[in-house]
């Protein structure tokens, strides 16, 4: 029994913002359609200006779970600018939670609401989400002989012409660094060598077209690339090897402590628009990344060890910058889950995604493990009883917690 409570409660640190997340999607996607629809007969930057701010409410929403809610302290290395700009922001890339960690520094700017991404295709298929990020000028992308540079660059160029303001995240080497899956890193390490660049430990050898293109195709609309460097504390077992950095659901249990984040500001006019020197330029710029994370997972230095170099500052993000857009979300979605036809809507978005998906996975749970789809398929159903009202839709909600749980507890 006290075992049983105890998974219960782990649980809900998890499913119960999720589900909050995921519960005010409908209403978000409403209102966001009504000034769509409204906004066709106006000019295009007149749409990206109330689209923006529309996007800045619902991820303030999903900073308040993710930074407050949780409590984990962010670190900052280096000073972020001020003033607003348009930005290319260049990560090296470990875990889904990666994405959030863009939102965080940018709601530190009020540039929340510029954040596009550039994406691996197959993302288009979440349900709500995946088509959603494409409308707000996000950009899908395939990899190597797939790549399809016109498409991207009539978007990039789509956005700027009509001077959308721009905070693209890229995340150049195209697929997660986990240190347990040897044969990625080690393909990764062996291509490097082939092609006659420095092998990299800690992060996988940079892509260059999306980045190459991206500051190419927007290059008299940008003022800088924002070169950040993540590290989560807590990877590092007791052995001293490094482990695989949190997962969103794992980031929402609140097992990360504390995020520490470089920042390195690049003025436009300093990278090099040729491919090869572009190429060059890229590797370089993760070489620094290596060797601030190799100090930070292996530095024998007891004072280094944890930390990159420099100053970090701490960076508490207040409640006024989040909290509003929680409220503001929820009154948005209790009349429609106080109404019938409003839940009636609500269930209408759930079946249609279902009919379509097989299941509502938001992006910010969606994963790549089996057990893990299994859980979030769940998800749905907690979505489902969360719009169906009443004693029923309460009960399944219930349940749904219940089962999953135990699925979490199994896996």
């Amino acid at each position: 029994m006290l075992l049983s409570l105890v998974v219960h409660t782990y649980s809900l640190r998890y499913w119960f913002p999720a589900t909050i997340m995921l519960g005010t999607a409908p209403a978000y996607l409403l209102s966001w359609g009504v000034w769509r629809l409204l906004s066709t007969v106006l000019p295009a930057r007149w749409y990206h200006r109330l689209d923006d701010r529309l996007y800045c409410i619902y991820q303030s929403m999903v900073l308040f779970f993710f930074e407050n809610y949780t409590g984990v302290e962010i670190v900052i290395y280096g000073d972020i600018p001020k003033n607003k700009e348009n930005v290319i922001y260049l990560s090296n890339h470990q875990c889904t939670a990666d994405w959030i960690i863009a939102d965080m520094l940018a709601i530190r700017q009020s540039a929340l609401g510029h954040v596009r991404y550039v994406l691996k295709d197959g993302l288009k298929w979440l349900p709500l989400y995946g088509w959603y990020f494409s409308q707000h000028g996000g950009a899908y992308v395939k990899r190597s002989a797939k790549f399809n540079e016109r498409a991207m660059k009539k978007k990039l160029l789509t956005q700027t012409q009509c001077g959308a303001p721009m905070y693209l995240v890229i995340f150049p080497e195209g697929t997660r660094y986990n240190p347990e899956l040897k044969n990625v890193i080690a393909d990764s390490q062996a291509f490097a060598s082939k092609e006659g660049l420095a092998v990299l430990r800690h992060t996988l050898t940079p892509r260059m077209k999306a980045s190459h293109i991206a500051i190419e195709s927007m290059k008299g609309h940008l003022n800088a690339v924002y070169d950040i460097t993540v590290a989560y504390e807590g990877t590092l077992d007791v052995s001293g090897q490094r482990k695989p950095a949190p997962s969103m659901p794992e980031f929402l249990c609140k097992e990360c402590p504390r995020v520490h984040i470089h920042f390195d500001r690049v003025d436009i006019k300093e990278i090099p628009l040729e491919p090869v020197f572009f190429r060059r330029w890229l590797h370089e710029r993760f070489e620094i990344k290596d060797r601030l994370l190799t100090d930070f997972y292996e530095s024998e230095d007891a004072d280094k060890i944890r930390k990159f170099p420099g100053e970090g500052k701490p960076s508490l993000l207040n409640l006024s910058k989040t909290l509003p857009s929680v409220v503001i979300l929820g009154g948005l979605t209790l009349p429609l889950l106080l109404t019938e036809n409003g839940r009636k809507l609500g269930r209408g978005c759930h079946d249609e995604t279902h009919k379509r998906h097989g299941a509502t996975v938001p992006f910010f749970l969606y994963q790549i493990n089996t057990s893990q789809r299994t859980a979030h398929k769940m998800m749905a159903h907690a979505y489902w009883g969360l719009w169906a009202g009443t004693r029923k839709g309460c009960h399944r909600l219930k349940e749904t917690f219940v089962r999953a749980a135990g699925a979490c507890w199994d896996h």
